[in-house]
């Protein structure tokens, strides 16, 4: 009998890993599957159109200004896919050209955030007494001041300094300035999320027989505590994408986030708003203005509308205790 349930054991299929348990349950989300899909194309049309286009997302070209959607270059002969905008420049690469700014402004912020948020938070949960007090009255103050003029002010600050041009160049450097302004207030909801999480981990058991067995502080928190609270980090990470996209494209439209010439959604919205009345028009065949404000509209809607179910379906899909 004994070697009998030892030859089932062997043949009883191996246990799916988390990972894959995940994927199973996140693709049964039709929303977020979706929005993953349309994330992807989404992405690799920033990257490969810029590259693949006839045209550069700032040369000004033979064209003439507003040029209509699928018309041709008069002498080249390369269709211009969606127009061009007020100085004759090809719409189509500069609008997936500034996605790649947006889309990279969103996932940089969005891992320094959680890189920060998670020590803190780390750090106070695990530790309490006064490290958690000091910190969480840090973060309770931050919380308290009014984001957006803060947010205004610096980027203006450090604009009109024009350090951010010294170090990363002129171009980058403001698009360094909207992540490090981002960032700024960006962590301190996700080290309150990550300390609650700790705080629920560390009188565990298993915590208890680790540190009996001699592990450091460091080794607890980096090894057991971290990767017990990764659930929750991944999902607001998520979800705070598609936020700091809509941030970087406010700051942008109020005319202090990404400078021109580099395009991002935002400034190509706060460009497009004074053709709000040709929207009107609705044959981009015959006048394109309208479709310069109502173009990165669609696409910030799209990429945030994608994240966010995205964010939905893995937080069903990393909690154990729903049933999909």
């Amino acid at each position: 009998m004994a070697t009998v349930a030892k030859v089932e054991e062997r043949l009883a299929p191996a246990e799916a890993s988390q990972l894959r348990v995940t994927w199973n349950r996140f693709r049964k989300h039709r929303l977020g599957l979706i929005g993953f899909f349309v994330l992807i194309t989404l992405i690799a049309l920033c990257i490969f159109v810029p590259m693949l286009s006839p045209f550069t997302y700032d040369s000004i070209n033979d064209a003439s200004p507003f040029q209509p959607a699928a018309t041709h270059s008069i002498l080249t002969g390369n269709m211009h896919v969606i127009g061009t905008d007020e100085i004759g420049r090809d719409n189509f690469p500069r609008l997936f050209y500034a996605g790649r700014i947006s889309l990279t402004v969103g996932l940089l912020t969005t891992f320094f955030v959680v890189i920060i948020g998670s020590v803190v938070g780390a750090l106070a949960g695990f530790y309490g007494t006064w490290v958690d007090t000091v910190l969480m009255r840090f973060v309770d103050l931050l919380l308290s001041l009014p984001e957006l003029p803060i947010l205004l002010i610096m980027s203006k600050l450090l604009g009109d300094s024009g350090v951010m041009d010294g170090i990363f160049g002129v171009g980058l450097g403001t698009v360094a300035t909207i992540i490090l302004v981002l960032t700024l207030f960006g962590w301190l909801t996700l080290s309150r999320l990550v300390r609650g999480s700790i705080l629920s981990l560390r009188s565990l058991d298993f915590i208890e027989a680790t540190r009996a067995l001699g592990a450091g502080s460091g080794r607890i928190i980096l090894r057991h505590l971290m990767p017990n609270s990764l659930a929750p980090i991944i999902v607001a990470a998520t979800l705070a994408v598609g936020g700091f996209i809509i941030a970087e494209s406010a700051l942008s439209f109020l005319g202090l986030g990404i400078q021109p010439p580099t395009p991002s959604w935002g400034n190509l919205l706060q460009n497009g708003r004074e053709y709000a009345q040709f929207i009107l028009q609705p044959n981009p065949f015959v006048e394109i203005r309208g479709y310069m404000l109502l173009f990165p509209g669609i696409m910030i809607l799209l990429t945030v509308l994608s994240i966010n179910f995205m964010g939905d379906a893995l937080r069903d899909a990393l909690d154990p205790r729903l049933k999909m």
